[in-house]
């Protein structure tokens, strides 16, 4: 059994693409031997600011045989009358690298096909091993770069290789450089170092102050934190995107602790902790939920002089703390209202104007619909005409991850209503997947109408995402959008929505495009978005497709999909399924609507479903207007009977053309009811 060893050598990658480069890389290699067919018993990753590394145990000495049945065309079309190979047959085995010796008949599903069987014998793996070259270069990375004269693009250029089958170097070259067997130890505490096999990897490296598993470093410095909280009697909350951050920025992590003036902590802890964490990667310490004037960092090297790394990174704090202070002092003496006059100045976009004129388009649609959202609109003028006046402010000018916050702690100092300040913070909500919605109800308006009136605008003037570019997060936008709609339950559709946002930048004069072609890209970018959200509650693909009606409430969709979804658990739901889709699939062949008329009913069946339909449309339409979609189903569901009677004694497409369009006349309007809850056909049940 072999091993293999493959590390890429990098200048510093940026920590936040460590991990995700690392597990491309290990997918990588582990679709090229199943590709090959080079069967493994264990494959391991590893990573580190400068490398990326797999270590593959247990592969096989030879690929496995290749022996498999392919199949061609049908008989008729393989062979002539009288019995020769055709062209398609002789194109098929050509194409196959066999000879029409090879090709045989066999039946299949009552017709026969030619068959023929490919053999092929496994090579040695070590033959195969070069073509790891292939997996170095297809890497892809969120940012790259060339180098030198290289024409190869990278994260970051490539400084060593190691490519290892058992105690051999697998000989290729990417970018000018070679495979071999050296690697590099800590950039200050190790040196070069041979690997003579892959086995040797993990403690060979360690040995020069590498440790090359992410989790080994993250648990040190997990433990290492632990370790200085119990010693000096503190709390370090450990964040964990940070410490994921941390544990990619070090090759070997020693944990230490400093101290910064007491008197900093007269700054919002907003302040302090952004400031620490943001930019210097500084875990913040607390004690009974107070924030102390102390911090923790991690240093890329061993305890020694650890004194002298400790007062180094406090001199460091020590200077972004008094910039801090300084700002936060000059911040108060700013007035509110003289600072959102400043937004005239600030360019929101060369194409869609300054962020002085978002605001007054934002407050101006919001108060149109702040009693549509529950809001007061002296609340939201207010609100609407400050909620973005931090962004001139000295603090979010240097800290801009504080842009909401500061703004909301200035209004309040200011004596700012609370809800007018809080919708200063809540506009920016939710920040990512998994963020809180605005609780408040000018907040509310002012996310939803703040976040659209962007998404639109890029629409407009033709700035429209593609499947890997969105520069301006409209995804992430339009998500939040989504998001709080349902989390608020707030009674308007996406469609309303767009067509009221469009309607007063189409006033404003911002479009390039046809305003109707904005509104249809933008209703099918938020179906997306609609879709993605109820996919991600664990609905099934075919429950979305079923239950999402884009003139409905984001609510509505999920009441829907939620019906959906437990109705599906039923095992009589399949046969509720197949007695609608039937109604909706042949309602689609009226080709003009009648008012039905009972004379020209010609059976039993045909009447008693009528007498339903006329029971049930109300019943459905009360239900669907309370959004008691368990209601409407449980009335549909009662008609399955008389359906499945009708068809059985009704030919609904018969010849007399007037009681053919009175019985799809009924088919059309029973359909409509019946979609009205959701599109049943779209379902797949087995």
């Amino acid at each position: 059994m072999h091993e293999l060893l493959l590390e890429i050598g990098l200048e510093e990658l940026p920590a936040r693409f460590v991990l995700q480069s690392e597990t491309q890389l290990k997918e990588r290699v582990t679709t090229f031997l199943t590709e090959a067919r080079i069967t493994f018993e264990n494959i391991e990753s590893f990573s580190t600011p400068r490398r990326l590394a797999v270590l593959v145990t247990g592969i096989s000495e030879r690929q496995t045989d290749l022996e498999e049945t392919l199949k061609g065309p049908a008989k008729r079309i393989a062979q002539d009358a009288d019995g020769n190979w055709t062209k398609a047959a002789q194109g098929f085995a050509r194409g196959k690298g066999l000879t029409t010796d090879d090709l045989f008949l066999q039946e299949e599903k009552g017709e026969e096909y030619i068959f023929a069987v490919r053999k092929e014998s496994g090579q040695e793996t070590a033959a195969l091993m070069p073509g790891l070259k292939q997996i170095v270069e297809a890497m892809s990375f969120p940012k790259n770069m060339r180098w030198s004269t290289q024409t190869l693009r990278y994260m970051r250029p490539i400084r060593w290789m190691i490519a290892l089958l058992d105690d051999q170097v697998i000989p290729f070259e990417v970018a000018d450089v070679a495979t071999g067997r050296t690697s590099r130890g800590h950039r200050f505490l190790g040196q070069d170092i041979t690997i003579l096999r892959p086995n040797a990897y993990v403690e060979a490296l360690a040995a020069e102050h590498v440790i090359v598993s992410y989790d080994k470093r993250r648990t040190l410095i997990e433990e290492q934190i632990h370790a200085l909280s119990e010693q000096e009697g503190f709390e370090v909350p450990i964040d964990a995107s940070l410490l994921e951050e941390v544990t990619n920025l070090v090759e070997y992590p020693t944990a230490l602790f400093g101290a910064f003036d007491e008197s900093y902590l007269e700054l919002p802890e907003e302040v302090l902790i952004t400031t620490m964490k943001e930019h210097q990667r500084y875990f913040p310490v607390k004690k009974d939920g107070t924030l102390l004037h102390y911090f923790v960092t991690v240093r890329n090297g061993n305890a020694h002089h650890i004194e002298n790394v400790a007062r180094g990174n406090e001199k460091v704090i020590r200077a972004r703390l008094a910039d801090a202070q300084f700002f936060y002092e000059e911040d108060k003496k700013a007035d509110i209202d003289a600072q959102a006059a400043r937004l005239d100045k600030i360019v929101f976009h060369e194409k869609l104007g300054t962020t002085g004129e978002k605001v007054r388009r934002v407050r101006e649609m919001a108060l149109q619909l702040a009693d549509r959202f529950g809001a007061e609109p002296a609340k939201v003028e207010r609100a609407g005409t400050i909620y973005k006046f931090d962004l001139v402010s000295q603090m979010v000018y240097e800290f801009t991850e504080l842009q909401g916050m500061m703004g909301e702690r200035y209004a309040n100092m200011k004596g700012e209503d609370a809800e007018v300040a809080a919708s200063i913070r809540e506009h920016y909500l939710p920040r990512f997947a998994g963020d809180e919605s605005p609780s408040t109800p000018t907040g509310t308006v002012l996310a939803v109408l703040d976040k659209l009136d962007s998404v639109a605008g890029f629409f407009g003037v033709g700035m429209i995402p593609s499947g890997s570019a969105d520069p301006y997060a409209l995804r992430r936008q339009a998500q939040g959008i989504v998001q709080i709609l349902s989390d608020r339950q707030i009674d308007m559709t996406l469609s309303e929505l767009i067509e009221f946002v469009v309607a007063a930048q189409l006033k404003a004069g911002l479009y390039q495009a046809d305003a109707e072609q904005v509104k249809t890209a933008m209703e099918e970018f938020f179906n997306q978005r609609l879709k993605f959200r109820l996919s991600e509650k664990g609905y099934r693909h075919d429950v979305i497709e079923a239950a999402l009606e884009p003139k409905l409430t984001v609510g509505a969709n999920e009441k829907r999909a939620a019906m959906l979804e437990q109705a599906t658990q039923r095992p009589t739901f399949k046969k509720t399924v197949e007695q609608l889709s039937r109604v909706l699939n042949i309602s689609k062949k009226a080709e003009s609507v009648v008012v039905v008329n009972p004379a020209l009913f010609e059976n039993e069946a045909e009447r008693a479903l009528h007498e339903q339909i006329e029971q049930l449309i109300p019943q459905v339409e009360a239900a669907v207007e309370k959004a008691d979609y368990e209601q409407a189903i449980q009335v549909l569901e009662a008609s399955v009977p008389a359906i499945t009677a009708y068809f059985d004694g009704t030919m609904i497409m018969a010849e007399e053309e007037a009681v053919r369009t009175n019985r799809l006349s009924e088919m059309k309007r029973f359909a409509t009811a019946i979609e009205k809850v959701a599109r049943f056909n779209a379902l797949t049940l087995v």
